[in-house]
């Protein structure tokens, strides 16, 4: 069809001709099968389409010049914004769209729209920065399972401060297959508080109990995630200052860290409440016992009452060798050894701190028990499998005697010897014999 014949039809032919004529013109285009006066009206045809009441031209269009780079770039924006589904196919594949265009475009754009253009092969952190920002629910599960997508920290985050209650946008951006330690604090926060509504609403625990347990719970989490940071880098100092901005920086998880073996975490906790560079707090935190330290710790604002708990901390954990594997739990010999000295210590104002290392010490023990329980079914099967010892040799059953034998006779031993009952081998012998 050529493009006289065409363009009268644009208003009598019936949709699926119109589409079809569009993509057939749309290829001619593209493969420079036409002069270049043809290609002016070829042009015109096409933005006409663009005012066609149905969408399948707009879609042969979207489709013929999504993926092509020497489309009129006018053309690829006015699909782009163009209301119809046709938009998502030139949002996701064109290479024309430019970050500030893909940007417009997610801001007045559908959810689908915003989720193809979260998933394209290649996107910008300024473009996801916006998606996180703006995107409807839809768009940010997309963006979390496009691999392709340079993601940023703080976008991550915002995500999960939107979508905090989504369990299935925390399960897209734990398929990452790179997360920050910041936003796995953030996930487990945001699983515990929805875990915390959901047992205030079904009536399942008191609040002040439910609030416990999901401090409890961020705490152990943020453990888990210090040990799989390196002992002291950016990335534990950056998880440090996302605790305390969020709240959860205080003495206790302070005091659990060192009880977790997690000194980094601890020197970050202390450079990020005092404003000291990390290589001055570990000097200082060599030496617990001087009043450099002690200064220091006033400093970052941590109660007077818990200073000898993180001196003898410090002190034995220097001390205890270190564990073959570091999963964030507490350790037990650690947390008896401070246990000890602060009961040692006689000191009633003392008490609270007791009782907290009462509750670590017990949280290790269960943790110590649940070990030995998983070592113990790991080596069940081995130990089935291990050839069993022969079975021993029966027992001989005592010869039932009849009512009318005589009875055994037992002589004593002669005289000088040293008291021990002789038996008469002839007369049991008779004895079996008549039995």
């Amino acid at each position: 069809m050529t493009i006289r014949a065409f363009a009268p039809s644009l208003e009598n032919a019936p949709a699926s001709a119109r589409a079809g004529g569009a993509a057939a013109l749309a290829r001619a285009w593209l493969d420079g099968d036409l002069d270049p006066a043809q290609r002016e009206r070829a042009e015109k045809v096409f933005f006409a389409l663009l005012d066609d009441p149905s969408p399948l031209p707009r879609r042969a269009l979207a489709e013929a010049f999504a993926g092509a780079t020497q489309a009129p770039p006018a053309l690829i924006w006015a699909l782009a914004c163009d209301p119809s589904p046709a938009s998502a196919l030139v949002l996701a594949r064109s290479k024309l769209l430019s970050d500030a265009q893909l940007i417009d475009c997610a801001a007045i754009g559908s959810p689908g729209a915003q989720a193809a253009i979260a998933l394209r092969s290649e996107l910008s952190s300024a473009v996801a920065a916006a998606l996180a920002e703006i995107g409807a629910r839809e768009a940010l599960i997309a963006l979390a399972v496009n691999a392709g997508a340079n993601l940023p920290e703080f976008a991550m985050r915002r995500m999960v401060e939107r979508f905090w209650d989504d369990g299935e946008l925390r399960e897209a951006l734990l398929g990452r297959p790179w997360l920050p330690a910041t936003v796995r604090a953030a996930l487990a926060a945001a699983a515990a508080r929805q875990l915390t509504d959901l047992a205030l609403k079904r009536n399942w625990m008191a609040r002040a109990r439910c609030e416990n347990v999901a401090r409890d719970s961020r705490d152990r989490a943020a453990m888990i995630i210090a040990a799989a940071c390196a002992d002291y880098s950016d990335e534990t100092a950056a998880l440090a200052a996302y605790l305390r901005v969020s709240g959860q920086l205080t003495a206790g998880l302070a005091l659990r860290a060192l009880l977790c073996g997690q000194s980094g975490l601890f020197e970050a906790t202390l450079s990020e409440l005092t404003g000291l560079g990390p290589r001055r707090i570990a000097g200082l935190v060599r030496d617990p016992a001087s009043p450099a330290f002690a200064a220091v710790y006033a400093r970052a604002g941590l109660p007077e009452t818990l200073l000898l708990a993180f001196q003898i901390a410090l002190v034995a954990l220097a001390r205890l060798p270190q564990e073959e594997t570091d999963d964030g739990a507490l350790r037990l010999p650690l947390v008896q050894a401070v246990l000890r000295q602060c009961e040692g210590a006689g000191d009633e104002s003392l008490s609270r701190l007791i009782a907290l290392l009462r509750r670590f010490e017990a949280d290790a023990a269960r943790e110590t028990g649940r070990r030995a329980l998983a070592r113990l079914k790991r080596e069940a099967p081995a130990m089935a499998a291990a050839p069993a010892e022969p079975p021993a040799a029966p027992a001989l059953k005592a010869p039932v005697l009849p009512e009318t034998a005589p009875a055994p006779v037992f002589e004593p031993a002669a005289s000088g010897e040293s008291g021990e009952i002789a038996v008469d081998l002839d007369a049991l012998e008779k004895q079996l014999i008549a039995a």
